[in-house]
């Protein structure tokens, strides 16, 4: 397939700019951009509802019209070819601005409901009662949490509000191109157990003794590991004792069932420590650390959306 003559510069002050060869046609560059994005034929024709026959023929001609080969059907799959991933790049980012601009434009002077995402534990511990009081306010405007693991691809407006717990020397981290970050809350960390279990270690001599008590870690070691580092405990890479909970509320409800410590924030266990359902194990020598922060993302261009803003003040003034 042969390379075209490059087209001349576009004259923007020509009024015709838009017209011959300067734009291939709009639904097949839709659906090129939403099977580089999704990485496949079948699932962006389940995105945008169309048979995937549709989708190739959409991706034939957008090739037949620039040239050049923008995807590779080898093996019965279809891959960007590096021509194909570095325009894709550039065509997705001009579909998302057209994406955002419409959408600002539509919100000018309105508030409209916010898709909130944040870590389980802390949404159902603390943020859920949180909102609701939110709600006590009158902001004009509801807010859908939804409790999940997986941070919420602002980019592509899954969600209008980011917030969880983001550790200080581990991966991910919060923020990246496009988008606001505000620190919410950097609380210190607890070690809690139940209370038959913090009644059983009541004569441990100091943090050192913790590695022989069976420790409850979340997705992994590094919680413990940073822990134990800011009370004078280096182990470097060196495996620490305990079970995988991978979620903090797993590793709580572990901690009542009397399965061993677990590193907590006020936030997660106010409601278990004033019930008594957890204690706060004593630990001679050692100090409240904290190692991380919960964190509060949108996208840079909607940082101030008047309803983000009077949720992060609302949130703000509950934190302090």
């Amino acid at each position: 397939m042969s390379v075209p003559d490059p087209l001349p510069s576009a004259d923007l002050n020509s009024g015709d700019f838009l017209s011959g060869k300067a734009i291939p046609p709009f639904a097949a560059l839709r659906a090129f951009e939403v099977v580089g994005r999704v990485g496949g034929v079948r699932r962006a024709a389940a995105l945008l509802r169309l048979d995937h026959t549709v989708v190739s023929r959409h991706l034939k001609a957008l090739e037949e019209w620039l040239g050049v080969m923008l995807v590779d059907r080898q093996g019965g799959r279809v891959t960007l070819t590096e021509t194909g991933q570095a325009y894709h790049a550039r065509v997705s980012a001009a579909m998302l601005d057209v994406v955002s601009a419409t959408r600002e434009i539509m919100a000018q002077g309105q508030i409209h409901d916010l898709r909130l995402w944040c870590v389980p534990g802390f949404a159902t511990q603390w943020l859920s009662a949180q909102i609701a009081a939110f709600e006590q306010t009158g902001p004009g405007f509801q807010v859908e949490l939804r409790p999940t693991d997986r941070p919420a691809n602002l980019i592509q407006f899954e969600a209008d509000v980011d917030i969880r717990y983001y550790g200080d020397g581990w991966l991910p981290q919060p923020g990246g191109p496009g988008l606001h970050t505000l620190v919410l809350a950097r609380p210190p960390l607890l070690v809690v157990a139940s209370p038959g279990v913090a009644q059983a270690m009541v004569g441990i001599g100091g943090v050192d003794d913790l590695l022989a008590a069976p420790l409850l870690h979340e997705e992994h070691h590094e919680q413990w590991r940073f822990w134990l580092r800011g009370n004078g405990l280096d182990l470097g890479r060196q495996p620490l004792p305990g079970a995988l909970l991978w979620h903090a509320h797993l590793a709580l409800a572990a901690a009542r069932a009397g399965r061993g410590l677990a590193l907590a924030n006020r936030y997660l266990v106010a409601d278990d420590l004033a019930s008594g359902a957890l204690v706060e194990l004593a630990v001679p020598g050692a100090q409240a650390v904290a190692i991380g922060s919960y964190c509060m993302v949108t996208r840079a261009d909607r940082a101030n959306n008047p309803a983000i803003a009077q949720l992060r003040r609302f949130l703000r003034q509950q934190v302090e």
